[in-house]
């Protein structure tokens, strides 16, 4: 999963913690979907926070009928808290969870994104200084 929180690539990187019994979290993946749409160069990335077991039966078919195409990896580690302080140590925890950044920026937010400009106000915010 590090690997997955860090780049040397200039280009925008999301990833975004969530599960599907979160209500504001899937409330949110259409606007990180419309995201990825309109900036096809941005890498986005689901982290699902539900249980391995239900990958085939729960996950997949929840992420079809959303119509979600976004890459989607489980954080199926037993002790998904520990993650927590490796992610961010001012991260209480709580989904939906977002890190955008690139090689020189970062920033993190614990919210749900409201629509789509609320999504691009943040990400513009973040990269200001490029």
């Amino acid at each position: 999963m590090e690997p997955l929180l860090s780049t040397d690539s200039e280009s925008i990187h999301i990833v975004n913690f969530w599960a599907m019994w979160c209500a504001p979290c899937v409330k949110e993946l259409p606007l990180l979907e419309q995201y990825k749409a309109k900036y096809p160069d941005a890498s986005v990335l689901l982290v699902s926070l539900d249980f391995p077991e239900d990958i085939e039966t729960k996950l997949k078919p929840f992420l079809k009928k959303k119509g979600i195409t976004l890459k989607v990896a489980l954080l199926d580690d037993p002790d998904a808290n520990r993650w927590i302080d490796r992610v961010d140590p001012n991260w209480s925890g709580a989904i939906p969870f977002t890190i955008i950044f690139d090689n020189k920026n970062r920033s993190f937010h614990e919210r749900p994104f409201n629509d789509l400009p609320d999504l691009e106000q943040t990400i513009n915010n973040t990269f200001k200084n490029r």
